[in-house]
């Protein structure tokens, strides 16, 4: 894992590598994006999108909050993007990240974004080059999300600022 870790209370790291990835994942737990906030940029071979990031790393302010901030991740060497139970013509629709991960290939790897209600996004890439930073102060939220509940229920779906 590099990068500055923390700078000024702000987040940022870099993967380069499955295990780096998984860090990065474990921050993004229960972060919030809108389709319309997804972008795939082909001539470039990136893929970005803004988030509102649950702060795990924080101590809440309460038993029940915590704090959300809204942050970017980037990925390079990126091939191909596919979208699999998402709607993409819906730009305001709202989703949950749960979980990053990484399925090697014989050349490359797919870079998988896993969302509640069983959406995915595929990345196709040559390799793990992915950045996250938070980009801006973060605000209180009364609305800890929890996983102990039925599928589609028990995560914070405040609107991100």
């Amino acid at each position: 894992m590099t990068g500055n870790g923390r700078t000024a209370g702000r987040l940022r790291l870099r993967a380069v590598d499955t295990d780096d990835l998984q860090v990065i994942s474990g921050c993004l737990q229960d972060a919030l994006t809108c389709v319309g906030d997804l972008s795939f940029q082909p001539k470039q071979r990136r893929f970005v999108l803004l988030v509102s990031r649950f702060m795990w790393e924080r101590r809440p302010p309460a038993p029940a909050a915590g704090e959300r901030v809204r942050a970017g991740l980037r990925f390079r060497h990126v091939a191909k993007v596919q979208a699999l139970g998402i709607d993409l013509a819906d730009r305001r629709g709202l989703l949950v990240l749960l979980a990053i991960e990484a399925r090697p290939r014989e050349a490359g790897l797919d870079i998988v974004l896993n969302f509640a209600g069983g959406g995915t996004i595929r990345l196709s890439a040559e390799c793990v080059d992915c950045e996250l930073a938070d980009l801006g102060e973060p605000w209180t939220t009364p609305h800890r999300p929890r996983h102990d509940e039925a599928p589609g229920q028990g995560h914070d779906t405040e609107p991100s600022r």
